[in-house]
């Protein structure tokens, strides 16, 4: 078992922060039958109750299965955690900042937890901790219903640590537990770090989470059963064109469980959702683990061929069959004969074509444009479209018949900004694959980069996700963290509740505890954009140095030629 124990990490004693400020945002209405953790709903819950429904998940579902739930319901506290203490926390040293989190999970009743080691730095990507879980309820209860353990069963509280930390660092840490109160042992000890430096029985544990891609259907599986959710385990050797088909968030997982049961029929799946949310990708996927993997999978953007030529590429055309043909070839159906055919932005097909490929999905035949042979075709076909497709046919604008044709098992895919647990792994499999693409080597991200891209609406979802991060990784210097100034470069407009202006000129949460707040109200800008932001701190840094722009290009922590172009590039100068 491989535990990178790091040489600079802070070992005991360390001087936990003081728990006040987070003790402050737990708030109780008795009135109104309700208990808040800063701006979330939290449950004040029987121990017993919790016994009883480890008991009846473990019993209904059996262990593995059990583990595996209560580990991404603790990755959903701790993920939400980490935003509390975000906001609390904002502006101290990234010990007392991280050390929130184990008080929160102290403050919600469920185990006191003491730091053992703890190595943080978020630009270069590295973390190392280790814990002792005191009177853990989560083992208490365990053994109450099952006696002494085998192994650990701190199963929440490990899930917890993984969605605490791996939102707090912007990348995937797997946390483990190597003693266990429930084993005999006088206290519960954790250890969390990144995921590659695990070996690979540690990230076996990964599949308690489900962090990864659905991979592997056993087509030679006379059962065709599904082989599961497997781990995309992110090796050196990745293709650069891999699916980046992440995710721990609710939505994701719903996502997953709907293909789980459609991949092994022939079904029309119909994707649903926001441009840039990933259809193409889920339909790949859904190709992928069905028994027609080893055949084609063919695309069509519906929207990118022009009207006079749609139904020669649906269904190919003869030599000689309009002007200009000077060939015969096959359509796409054809091309997908045995396999899969991705109908991307069915919503923009005119009503003509709408009556074609409604005859070719009932037949099951084609015939190519100026050609009397009917041709019969074997193809599952998938499509996508961000049009309210119900609407449409209300409209008028969309065939009632195609319509439900295509909409046998409808999947609707969430944007971005509702799968914000997703959001780190996202992060981290874009700059791990950028990196490689580019042949270049980024530590990390920084931690203002990492809460910018957590509080960012991503109107373009998960493409305009990527284009960021691979802009950013073309930006930043070799060997160096990515920042604000390398992410939102192309006009994106964060919200100004998310950054404020400190007198020093550094860009912050804007996000205080009561009392500094009140401190620093007269001197918080809030601003519209980033653009604005740069604009104010560039005025007060060369105001401050008093015209001096090697000294105001020092309190910036920038360059001097940086800070040129960047005075020029605002009129400034």
């Amino acid at each position: 078992m491989t535990i990178r124990k790091p040489a600079t990490s802070v070992t005991a004693p360390i001087l936990e922060p003081n728990i006040n400020d987070l003790a402050k945002r737990l708030r109780f209405t008795p009135q109104e039958g309700r208990i808040w953790l800063d701006d979330q709903r939290m449950l004040l819950m029987h121990a017993s109750s919790l016994q009883a429904l480890r008991q009846e998940l473990i019993d209904s579902l059996g262990q593995e299965r059990a583990h595996g739930l209560i580990s991404r319901i603790g990755y959903q506290a701790g993920a939400h955690d980490a935003e509390v203490t975000k906001k609390v926390r904002a502006g101290s040293d990234s010990y007392s900042h991280f050390l929130g989190g184990p008080q929160l999970v102290s403050l919600e009743g469920l185990v006191r937890c003491e730091p053992i080691a703890l190595d943080i730095d978020v630009s270069a990507g590295r973390y190392f901790g280790a814990f002792h879980l005191v009177d853990c309820a989560e083992a208490e209860v365990h053994v109450k219903t099952y006696g002494i353990a085998t192994e650990g069963v701190c199963w929440m509280l490990t899930g917890y640590a993984c969605g605490y930390t791996s939102t707090f660092m912007g990348r995937p840490i797997l946390w483990r537990e190597f003693e266990c109160r429930a084993t005999g042992h006088e206290k519960c000890r954790v250890v969390g770090q990144p995921v590659e430096d695990w070996d690979d029985a540690a990230r076996d544990d990964l599949r308690f989470l489900q962090i990864g891609e659905l991979l592997n259907w056993s087509g030679s599986d006379p059962s065709h059963r599904m082989v599961g959710p497997k781990i995309r385990e992110r090796r050196p050797d990745t293709p650069a064109n891999s699916l980046g088909l992440v995710g721990i968030s609710t939505g994701f997982n719903a996502v997953c469980h709907k293909i789980q049961k459609a991949a092994p029929t022939d079904a029309t799946v119909l994707f649903l959702g926001e441009s840039g949310v990933g259809k193409e990708i889920f339909s790949k996927t859904v190709h992928r683990v069905s028994k027609r993997s080893e055949g084609p999978f063919v695309a069509v953007n519906c929207a990118a061929i022009p009207e006079a030529l749609m139904e020669s590429e649906l269904f190919g055309v003869t030599k000689g069959g309009f002007t200009g043909a000077t060939a015969s070839r096959p359509g796409r159906f054809e091309r997908a004969n045995g396999g899969t055919l991705f109908l991307d932005e069915i919503g923009t097909l005119s009503w003509a074509s709408q009556g074609k490929l409604l005859r070719a999905l009932q037949e099951g035949e084609i015939e190519r444009v100026g050609d009397t042979v009917v041709r019969k075709v074997d193809v599952r076909v998938i499509a996508a479209t961000n049009v309210d497709l119900g609407e449409a046919v209300k409209r008028g604008e969309f065939r009632q018949d195609l319509f439900y044709r295509i909409n046998v098992f409808p999947i609707k895919v969430p944007p971005l900004r509702e799968r914000r647990d997703d959001i780190p792994l996202m992060m981290d499999w874009f700059l791990q694959r950028f990196c490689k693409k580019y042949d270049k080597v980024i530590t990390g991200f920084r931690e203002r980069g990492v809460d910018a891209l957590r509080n960012y609406r991503w109107p373009g979802n998960i493409r305009e996700m990527e284009n960021m991060i691979e802009r950013a990784v073309i930006l930043a210097d070799d060997g160096g963290a990515l920042d604000l100034c390398h992410l939102f470069t192309a006009g994106e407009e964060l919200d100004a509740s998310s950054f404020v202006l400190r007198p020093n000129g550094n860009i912050d949460s804007n996000s205080e505890s009561d009392e500094e707040e009140d401190a620093v109200a007269s001197t918080q800008a809030t601003l519209s954009s980033l653009a604005d932001t740069e604009v104010e701190s560039l005025r007060r840094a060369v105001a401050e140095a008093k015209g001096n722009l090697a000294l105001a290009a020092r309190l910036l922590g920038i360059s001097r030629p940086t800070m040129a172009y960047r005075l020029r590039k605002y009129g400034l100068r």
